[in-house]
């Protein structure tokens, strides 16, 4: 019955983006990857209390779904199970892990077009970037399934001639991930894969807005052959979140958590986490500076502001937020940027095929994004182009530029997350390095210089953790993806991916002739 009503309501919610989708000569090839339960031990469940919330389409507000909405009951549940599956997992070679992973590598890859499909339908993504993050997403996995075969341990030359010192890495068991809706793919992928690889099991978070992509993935790694409890995905509303939060960072048989999010909310649960001593690793907010000097080539300069600030609508935590242009290159950079938003981007349904931005991802967050334009303005910005919601309505915003911007202003002491780029003149090296670093955030920046010198200058003292240099696309599975400040601990992607998975035994062997 069970399994009955599972492929019954995977046809339903088919059916509705069908509807969406069809006529744009798009469909999906696999109802089993349109999922309305959660996914707990092995099994397809509902929420225990019976309860759903609506996921909805941003581009046009129309529900496609409906996905439990769990509590602390269905969170305790789904711990239990992937404590349970750990003590069996964690046995398991690197090997064996490996090929699993690769398997469900493999899976993503076949199924990349359904799970872009997916993903533009519930976050609004043009489907040439849902596709980027599902190809970027599966690479994780692909990476770790390689990467996990390499955690060594170290032989340490001993004091004593009468022992030996052996340093081996472990899991350090459950962990669960907790992920937004901005990168609804990618950010599971990122963080299971590493956990995986180390040995660990998880329990899966996704944002409200967002469940559907997690939901595919863990379908595909249900089909990769991965053993139950491995992965477990929890569902729950914006109502339900803060309850189920809790219980996934105070859990005693929770060992750590992996967070992607504001750094309010990352403050909040590492405050939850300090009660057991919990290994954490926190990706938060950005408030990227992009700085172009006289010496930069302004055709690169223009095209990674662009990719920079614009990729995913602004929403992204490594958009550039705070856009500085030196006194030199000033006025034609500023013109240059306003050509090519005119010229290059498109708004509207992400299916379109011309259409490279779509909306905002809900009510609140374009609320927020209006409201830090209108009291920029306020203070003195001048609106260069945009400034207000789109004609499309809805949750469509114009792509904007604001000048005549101070360091006061909210436009530049926030984080945006929306289509609008803030542009200052600077005079100096030194007076933007100030300006950059006058923050509490250090997530990324990027800068465009031709000047050799002043490329590593500005590397060593801009206070980030990550930095675009003449480029403004810096993201990939081999570089380490993290912040400083009050963006966060840790480091995912690259060889250090695992070590918020593992921990550090020290062996002794002593009595040694």
């Amino acid at each position: 019955m069970q399994i009955f009503r599972q492929s019954r309501r995977a046809l339903q919610l088919q059916r509705h983006l069908l509807r969406y989708d069809f006529h744009r000569g798009h469909g999906f090839r696999y109802a089993s990857l349109l999922h309305q339960e959660g996914y707990i031990g092995g099994k397809w469940v509902s929420a225990l209390s019976g309860k759903t919330f609506a996921v909805t389409n941003p581009c046009n507000g129309k529900v496609i779904g409906h996905v439990p909405d769990m509590d602390e009951a269905d969170t305790k549940t789904a711990i239990d199970s992937a404590y349970e599956a750990f003590q069996s997992w964690q046995r398991t070679t690197a090997k064996e892990r490996s090929i699993l992973l690769r398997k469900w590598y493999n899976l993503m890859e076949e199924n990349k077009e359904d799970l872009a499909l997916i993903l533009t339908a519930e976050a609004g993504k043009p489907l040439a970037e849902s596709r980027g993050e599902i190809g970027y997403g599966s690479s994780f996995i692909e990476w770790f399934a390689e990467e996990g075969r390499r955690i060594y341990g170290e032989v340490v030359p001993s004091p004593a001639s009468s022992k030996e010192i052996i340093l081996i890495r472990e899991p350090i068991g459950v962990v669960s991930l907790i992920t937004p809706w901005n990168f609804p793919n990618a950010m599971i992928t990122r963080k299971a894969g590493a956990a995986l690889a180390s040995g660990c099991t998880c329990v899966i978070k996704p944002a409200e807005d967002t469940p559907l992509s997690a939901l595919a993935i863990a379908d595909l790694a249900e089909k990769a052959g991965l053993p139950p409890g491995v992965v477990n995905v929890v569902t729950a509303s914006r109502s339900n979140t803060p309850a189920v939060g809790n219980v996934l960072c105070t859990s005693p048989k929770v060992a750590g958590v992996s967070f992607t999010g504001s750094s309010a909310v990352g403050k909040h649960l590492y405050r939850l986490c300090s009660s057991g001593i919990k290994k954490i690793g926190l990706e938060l907010g950005g408030n990227a500076p992009f700085i172009v000097f006289d010496s930069a080539d302004l055709n690169k300069a223009v095209d990674g502001f662009m990719i920079s600030k614009f990729r995913n609508g602004g929403q992204t935590c490594i958009s550039s937020n705070r856009i500085y242009a030196q006194s030199g290159i000033y006025e034609k950079f500023v013109a240059a940027c306003k050509e090519a938003i005119s010229k290059r981007l498109v708004m509207g349904d992400g299916l379109n095929k011309d259409v490279n931005v779509g909306p905002i991802i809900n009510q609140s967050q374009i609320d927020k994004v209006e409201g830090i334009v209108n009291d920029s303005v306020k203070l003195g910005a001048e609106v260069l182009m945009g400034g207000k919601r789109h004609e499309l309505g809805g949750l469509f915003y114009e792509p904007t530029i604001l000048t005549n911007v101070s360091s006061e202003m909210p436009c530049v002491k926030e984080e945006i997350f929306g289509p609008v780029a803030a542009i200052q003149k600077f005079e100096s090296e030194e007076e933007v390095l100030k300006k950059a670093n006058a923050c509490q955030h250090g997530l990324a920046g990027y800068f465009f210089s031709q000047d050799y010198s002043q490329v590593w200058r500005v590397a060593r003292r801009l206070e980030v953790g990550m930095i675009g240099i003449n480029d403004g696309l810096i993201s990939a599975v081999e570089a380490a993806f993290g912040g400083i400040k009050e963006s966060g601990i840790g480091r995912e992607g690259s060889r250090h991916g695992v070590d918020d998975y593992t921990h550090i035994k020290y062996l002794c062997m002593g009595g040694i002739n």
